[in-house]
């Protein structure tokens, strides 16, 4: 008969295939970017580094360019001196810094002596290097994917850098390339340091706390918590210690130092997620270790503003041309918190030029 014939399921099979090779990367998860043994050891020699000479206080050279094969030279700026903390502000990007322009504006004629710049930039992905206060400011990186441990690593290395290269860093700012800030640098910087602060040589870091989001509550914490199949995270993270947060922060000295010097939790959270679609590392490690070791030493709340009503596949509003206005800007800074918001995100690339037409009126003029 001729529906016995061999040529018919053959034909099938090959109709299927087109099908199968189109639907198939929106049914199966996408495979994580494993983290190799070598990677893994590289990513420890600068942590204990770091930790080590942290601790001791030493004061250590400028990161080198993108182009070093190593991490930032240890040779000590003898005899060098600041009166005043500086902030770090570390960009984790896997596409072109859009808002460079921007970002070199909000800088503007500020010191050096208040702040320093930390890029980690995937290498798998072609990046135009920025320049001005971005030039040479790229560390030696790894590759990055969302809903994989790759993204705490990647926050990890940059804080580790910002440790050794400048003693001076006192708050450590993790900052998107879709982000953007809403005030004046003066008003960021007066915002974290009192202003006697400014005068010491020594930073009583006690009294500084992080501004990173610590959520107990959330409704998806279940599922975000056996990603990687039901009990995995025992018994180091039980359930009741398990906390979901923001990816972007400000970290005081001390955490920043803390989480490089962090072993047992990352055992757990460096694991592949069976449930990707519930698995967000970067947003539960930060806030789980530090609600665990710290938690009267954070704000519990992040000072980037980021607008989640109409979210799409775990990724949030994108502002486009048409919504950027000044009208915006005010409404971006609003907060329940005591500090108003001074970053917000996501933004797409083409909002540049409509922001730096407010940047002087409206967004640094506080």
């Amino acid at each position: 008969m001729f529906s016995s014939s061999p040529f018919i399921p053959t034909f099938l099979l090959l109709l299927s295939l087109p099908i199968i090779f189109l639907l198939a990367p929106r049914i199966l998860p996408p495979r994580q970017i494993p983290i190799s043994l070598p990677d893994e050891l590289d990513d420890l020699a600068l942590f204990q580094k770091a930790s080590s000479e942290a601790l001791s206080h030493k004061t250590w050279s400028r990161s080198q360019t993108s182009s070093s094969s190593s991490y930032p030279s240890s040779k000590s700026r003898l005899g060098a001196t600041n009166t005043k903390p500086k902030i770090a502000f570390l960009f984790l990007t896997n596409s072109n810094l859009h808002f460079a322009t921007l970002w070199e504006q909000f800088f503007g004629n500020t010191s050096h002596n208040l702040y320093n710049i930390y890029i980690h930039a995937d290498p798998t992905v072609k990046i135009d290097p920025p320049g001005g206060v971005f030039q040479d400011r790229f560390i030696p990186s790894k590759p990055t994917q969302r809903s994989s441990p790759t993204l705490i690593s990647a926050a990890r290395r940059l804080l580790a850098t910002a440790l050794l290269d400048d003693s001076a860093n006192a708050y450590f700012a993790l900052i998107s390339q879709h982000c953007i800030p809403l005030h004046s640098f003066n008003f960021v910087y007066h915002t974290l340091f009192d202003l006697k602060m400014s005068k010491m040589s020594r930073f009583p870091e006690f009294e500084f706390r992080s501004f990173i989001e610590i959520l107990s509550n959330e409704s998806t914490l279940g599922d975000r918590y056996n990603a990687r199949g039901k009990n995995v995270m025992l018994p180091e993270v039980p359930f009741e210690k398990f906390r979901v947060g923001s990816q972007f922060f400000i970290l005081t000295r001390r955490h920043a130092l803390l989480v490089v010097r962090e072993r047992k939790l990352w055992r757990k959270f460096k694991l592949p997620c069976l449930r990707v679609q519930s698995c967000y590392p970067e947003e539960h490690y930060f806030p789980t270790l530090l609600s665990m070791e710290d938690p009267n030493g954070c704000t519990h709340y992040t000072l980037t503003r980021v607008n989640w009503t109409d979210s799409v596949n775990g990724h949030p509003h994108t502002y486009r041309p048409p919504e950027v206005s000044p009208e915006l800007i005010y409404t971006l800074r609003q907060s329940n918190s005591s500090n108003e918001y001074l970053f917000a995100r996501k933004f797409s690339p083409d909002c540049l030029n409509p922001l730096l037409e407010i940047a002087d009126l409206v967004i640094f003029k506080d």
